[in-house]
């Protein structure tokens, strides 16, 4: 028998159909007309949990024709269960189909009255066998359940034979051909279209697209944002090339009467696991709605915060106790606080959340997080007490350890000083937090506290009057820049040590950033003014001969009748001869007298 060439393109249009079908929401299936009697009855899932996706049903116990569902058996008899049944029914039915002698015109319904069975026969020959319990499953009698199955089955076995015509056949070659002209053509346009829009990201970076930002905080730059733009076209084109890929898959085997069995069950395939997939996305947006209430109460809680904060940072709230330096600070810790909690709520309703996988790595990654954030906890606990005992704030000059120089950065988990060099030194707050801490701003900051306190120390021998020395050490703190005349500079004398008089210079100052500086001024101005009156800044030593030398004292404590004492020598001739010298001839040198 010759099909028109109408019913051909019927069929080839009624598959794309049939895949656009597929491709929509479950809802725009269900407003179809009610399916005819022969039609398999839809199967309900069972209940899964939520974010698991599980395969249907299984589908053995239908009696199937080159892949075509016709009807279910859902009764076994005795020890014959459903799936056996379908399976023998289906293999019976097969040779019926492949016998063209056989006309489906002969196919009879009889009713067997003494076994109380129903069945569907053809020369004789039984291929179905209904029960009392077949009816019952399908809340239909005997009879009437027998003429559906005979009806599914003409239809199916007269399509199956038709199939094999040669002008079927040709058909087909001639839809495939157009088919893959059609998919090769989709596949050019997909792939060039994706490239177009590739190449014009980067233009329209920083205009059209712009960083992604949450909380007003900047996640991911713009360039960023490109780069993951481009990376999901990659994966968009991939899609695309794998659906045009199993669609074309899908349609050329069904175009041929030996492939079409296949093509039905991966048609099923697909349908289903969009299905599930579009159902997933579904149930999935209650929780969708929820996390995006979640950000948005959030942000604006932030805001609330941050303006709170801002306001005393800037004075316009004053709290007595809390200083204005603890406002960011304090932010940062109310700020990591609130999206704590706020991912603590949002964490049940993320998809896949409830299922041991994701439970299992949240679980591995706390451990991890655990056992190697055990110096980070240590630095972040550390930045606290430092930021709230109020050490130093950023600008300050400080020693930490061996480090001098300039607060530039302070945060929760470490410290950054300038040094007077120019080199950025990167201290952990565990670190800063256990060593001592000198602040030379400390002083600075508040005017009603006194100055910062410069000194030096020069040694000077004890013949140098002291009253002297500390005229010429103030007037050198006086001559020098940035030392403050008042207070006024003062000398301490540390030490009276064996040679000489240890002398501390003490000079005030308000501006301990450039201290290298100040200092370096102070010898300067030290080594002219002492040059000046002629103290020679050094430190004397003493040999043990005193005879014949002048007092270390200054002269104005010398008696009026002092005179320096002559220098003598021991008569000890005798005793370097003896122990000191070699032999000496007597004639040639004589003892003197």
């Amino acid at each position: 028998m010759m099909l028109p060439s109408w019913l051909g393109r019927a069929r080839f249009w009624g598959a794309l159909l049939a895949i656009a079908l597929t491709l929509c929401p479950p809802a725009l299936a269900q407003s179809d007309p009610s399916p005819s009697p022969s039609a398999a009855p839809a199967i309900s899932p069972e209940p899964v949990p939520t974010g698991v996706i599980t395969m249907p049903e299984s589908l053995e116990s239908w009696v199937v024709l080159q892949g075509k569902q016709l009807f279910e058996i859902k009764a076994g008899v005795g020890s014959f269960s459903p799936k056996f049944r379908a399976q023998t029914i289906s293999e019976r039915l097969l040779k019926l189909a492949k016998r063209n002698d056989l006309k489906v015109d002969a196919l009879t319904i009889v009713d067997n009255q003494q076994t109380q069975t129903t069945d569907i026969r053809i020369d004789n020959e039984t291929l179905v066998t209904i029960l009392d319990a077949d009816a019952k499953a399908a809340n239909t009698t005997r009879q009437q359940l027998a003429e559906t199955n005979l009806s599914d089955i003409k239809a199916a076995v007269q399509a199956y034979r038709e199939s094999f015509q040669l002008q079927n056949i040709l058909l087909g070659l001639l839809y495939a051909t157009l088919l893959t002209i059609v998919t090769v053509g989709l596949f050019t346009l997909a792939n060039r279209s994706i490239a177009i829009l590739n190449r014009n990201l980067r233009t329209w970076q920083g205009n059209r697209i712009r960083g992604l930002r949450l909380f007003r905080a900047e996640i991911v730059p713009a360039d960023r944002v490109v780069d993951v733009l481009t990376e999901v076209l990659k994966l968009l084109r991939l899609t695309v090339f794998v659906l045009l890929g199993i669609i074309y898959l899908n349609l050329i085997l069904s175009f041929f009467p030996w492939t079409q069995g296949a093509a039905r069950r991966l048609f099923k395939f697909m349908g289903w696991t969009l299905e599930r997939f579009w159902g997933q996305i579904v149930t999935y947006l209650p929780n969708l709605f929820f996390l995006g209430l979640i950000i948005v109460l959030t942000n604006y809680t932030l805001r609330l915060i941050r303006f709170f904060f801002t306001q005393i940072r800037r004075g316009v709230i004053n709290i007595p106790g809390f200083y204005p330096e603890w406002a960011k600070p304090t932010y940062n810790l109310v700020r990591f606080v609130v999206i704590a909690l706020a991912a603590t709520i949002a964490f049940p309703y993320l998809p896949g959340a409830q299922t041991p996988a994701f439970q299992g790595i949240s679980v591995f990654i706390g451990v991890l997080f655990s056992l190697g954030s055990s110096g980070a906890v240590a630095n972040f606990v550390a930045g606290i007490i430092l930021t709230y005992s109020r050490a130093f704030v950023v600008g300050d000059r400080v020693k930490i350890s061996d480090s001098i120089g300039d607060v530039v950065e302070k945060t929760l988990l470490v410290t950054r000083i300038n040094t007077i060099k120019n080199v950025i030194v990167t201290i952990p707050n565990a670190m800063v937090l256990g060593s001592h801490i000198i602040n030379y701003s400390g002083s600075v900051r508040d005017p009603k506290t006194p100055p910062l306190i410069l000194h030096t120390t020069i040694t000077l021998g004890y013949d140098v009057p002291w009253r002297k020395v500390h005229k010429v050490l103030i007037k050198s703190a006086q001559a020098t820049e940035h030392i403050l005349e008042d207070p006024l500079p003062f000398v301490l004398q540390t030490s009276l040590d064996d040679f000489y008089v240890s002398y501390e210079l003490n000079a005030y100052t308000r501006n301990p950033a450039i201290m290298a500086k100040i200092y370096s001024e102070l010898h300067q101005h030290l080594q002219d003014q002492c040059n000046e009156v002629g103290i020679e800044i050094l430190s004397p030593h003493y040999s043990a001969a005193r005879d014949g030398n002048q007092l270390a004292v200054p002269e104005e404590y010398f008696p009026k009748d002092y005179q320096v004492p002559g220098f003598r020598i021991s008569p000890l001739a005798n005793f370097f001869k003896q122990d000191h010298h070699p032999p000496v001839d007597e004639s040639s040198n004589p003892p003197s007298p």
